[in-house]
């Protein structure tokens, strides 16, 4: 029977999953990708083949108490009765943080479960989430390899000075630095550049993950040497919900003027600000746009969101010492035209010529020459996942960009 690998990712109320096919060939297929979304609400399974064709789209009735061990169980249940000749191999589990020490993906023990649950305190609205899947394998399928993947160990090998705050040497010792995330993404980004453009491998890019959380990265000969998000996923720009960068004063401001308890100012910067604070109608780009015109409250988040991306893209150009291309990806990066074209041209002061016939085409190159290029490029996760599960298993086989 073919092996197969299941790759994960675990949100609060929801369940992502791909299963890739390891054959003998050298490219490894796709074979489903699915979401169980609306745990405690209205649950739904949906799954797709790795053509995109819907397989499943199964509803568990409103109020039906699921969680992730419920998921979980139910996406095993399909996968046994739609898996005819694979063998379920291993699974692997995207998890936001993995600290100073892991810096490649792992395999799974009790230790390194131990050791990824003492950082819950890093990254407490994602770690635990995180970490439940790889709980609730262990103890249902015992024997099934597991392999953790780091959003967070694309950033390690960045210049000590661009991970430390002006803080006192013993807080930086208990771990107060930055991290960076969505290092995943830009794991695949670097991996999949010279696709596009053989002079990207070598070259000084900035990445922009734009998506309900967005990031922007400095790739140096695809090495990451600076990024946006620091300490948490609340740093750098503004997102759908999170604030992004926020001086320090406006929380003490929070908790003194304004009486908030620690919790509830967390939940305020996570869940109640970005897009959906500023506009005060929603946190979907899909719709400020279509309200940009009409609401001066959807324009201003707009602006402010394409104003904060700017600032970022010079900050991350003077780490460079330059720039030779910027690469857009993620929902925003890859499916939004318009933020695309108010970046580029926001930027034409460092040499980019938006060209606005490519642009509205989807790319993938979407400026003219005779300057730093700009390219679309998709994101893929789950395939840096399974790559990881590869090498943590001692796979020789590396799983090339599709």
């Amino acid at each position: 029977m073919m092996p197969v690998y299941l790759v994960l990712n675990a949100g609060s109320s929801s369940l992502k999953f791909q299963v890739f096919a390891l054959g003998d060939a050298d490219e490894p297929r796709r074979l489903y990708r699915g979401l169980f979304e609306g745990f405690g609400t209205a649950p739904r399974l949906l799954i797709r083949d790795g053509a995109g064709t819907l397989e499943t789209d199964e509803h568990f009735g409103d109020g039906s108490a699921f969680g992730h061990e419920d998921a979980l169980l139910q996406v095993a249940e399909w996968l046994r009765a739609h898996g005819g000749g694979y063998r379920l191999a291993a699974a692997g589990h995207r998890v936001v943080h993995g600290g100073i020490n892991y810096r490649a993906p792992v395999r799974v023990d009790a230790e390194v479960l131990r050791n990824l649950e003492r950082l819950v305190p890093l990254a407490p609205l994602h770690q635990p989430h995180n970490l439940e899947p790889i709980r609730i394998i262990g103890q249902r399928f015992p024997d099934l390899p597991q392999v953790a993947c780091f959003d967070t160990a694309f950033h390690r090998d960045q210049p000590e000075i661009a991970q430390l705050f002006a803080l006192p040497h013993a807080i930086t010792e208990r771990g107060v630095r930055r991290y960076g995330f969505h290092g995943l993404s830009y794991a695949y980004i670097a991996s999949a550049m010279a696709d596009y453009d053989p002079a990207l491998a070598e070259a000084r890019v900035v990445v922009a993950h734009l998506g309900n959380g967005a990031s922007l990265c400095a790739l140096d000969g695809g090495r990451s040497v600076a990024t946006t998000m620091g300490f948490s996923a609340l740093d750098g720009l503004p997102m759908g919900t999170r604030c992004g960068s926020l001086d320090p004063g406006v929380i003490f401001y929070l908790l003194r003027e304004m009486r908030l308890g620690p919790d509830e100012a967390e939940r305020l910067l996570y869940t109640q600000s970005g897009l959906l604070g500023v506009s005060g109608l929603s946190n979907d780009m899909r719709r400020l746009r279509t309200l940009a015109g009409s609401d001066p409250d959807a324009r201003r988040a707009i602006d402010l969101f394409v104003y904060r991306i700017g600032r970022e893209i010079g900050s991350l150009m003077a780490a460079l010492g330059g720039i030779d291309a910027l690469i857009f990806t993620g929902g925003i990066g890859e499916n939004d035209a318009a933020t695309r074209a108010e970046i580029l041209r926001g930027a034409a002061w460092a040499g980019f010529r938006l060209d606005e016939t490519a642009n509205a085409a989807g790319g993938p190159r979407v400026t003219r020459g005779g300057g730093p290029a700009a390219w679309i490029i998709p994101t893929d996760e789950e395939r840096v996942i399974a790559r990881g599960m590869g090498e943590a298993l001692g796979e020789t086989r590396r799983l090339p960009a599709l």
